[in-house]
């Protein structure tokens, strides 16, 4: 079933096209519809890392937004005061609030009192943590896997990751055709990974090394604590 078509203005000349889904296939990696090559970097991501399951998006960011939204709770969630300041805004625009600890970290550090880990800086073979953590990746241009923009979750729960997935989607259900009434699933997200992207992650996960040291920690940051804008208790 084809999922993905292009629109009716007709296709761009190879020329003018990026190459990734070209390279890929010229690899050995076999697909028809562009959105099998999303599923065949979530499955070589989530077997690298060693979860049950990988679900793509747009940005690390908006991975740990999707799950806050999935959660739906109401909690305080304590996070680090040295790290991205994305951190912080998600959790207020995910409904909940936020305070600050001071805490030494390299590569992922826990969003408390969830199983929810920020694993933007972290990148080797197993390194999923295992039982009911969700942890989230991203694919930034520092990163080790330097696609430009893109994040990865990774879970053991399948309910969890089929509805993250869906939300990823703005709610579709991509085995439903776009034009069935039912399709759409559930309150849904612009945050999907493209095609393109998630060819340049197989690519590059093929050239990368497999184990490596954390890309950062807290000594990347700044203190959010002492800017501002940021009213996290300490």
């Amino acid at each position: 079933m084809i999922r993905y078509n292009s629109w009716p203005i007709g296709k761009l000349s190879k020329d003018m096209q990026r190459t990734e889904l070209y390279q890929i296939k010229e690899l050995g990696y076999l697909w028809d519809d562009p959105r099998d090559v999303i599923e065949i970097f979530e499955n070589k991501v989530a077997k690298f890392a060693g979860s049950r399951y990988a679900v793509s998006c747009d940005c690390c960011t908006h991975g740990l937004f999707l799950v806050l939204k999935y959660f739906n709770g109401m909690k305080k969630i304590t996070i680090p005061k040295h790290t991205y300041i994305s951190v912080p805004m998600l959790i207020e625009q995910a409904g909940y609030t936020y305070k600050f600890e001071d805490l030494e970290w390299s590569g992922e550090y826990q969003l408390s009192p969830y199983l929810l880990y920020d694993s933007a800086v972290r990148w080797t073979k197993g390194m999923y943590l295992g039982g009911d953590s969700i942890q989230v990746i991203s694919f930034q241009i520092k990163k080790r896997i330097p696609i430009g923009r893109g994040g990865m979750i990774l879970t053991n729960d399948k309910v969890i990751a089929d509805k993250l997935r869906l939300m990823s989607y703005d709610g579709r259900d991509l085995d439903t055709a776009y034009d069935n009434p039912n399709h759409i699933k559930c309150v849904g997200y612009h945050f999907y990974m493209t095609p393109e992207d998630a060819a340049r992650g197989i690519l590059l996960m093929d050239k990368t090394s497999e184990i490596n040291e954390d890309s950062g920690g807290w000594k990347n940051y700044p203190d959010l604590s002492q800017l501002p804008f940021f009213k996290g208790d300490l």
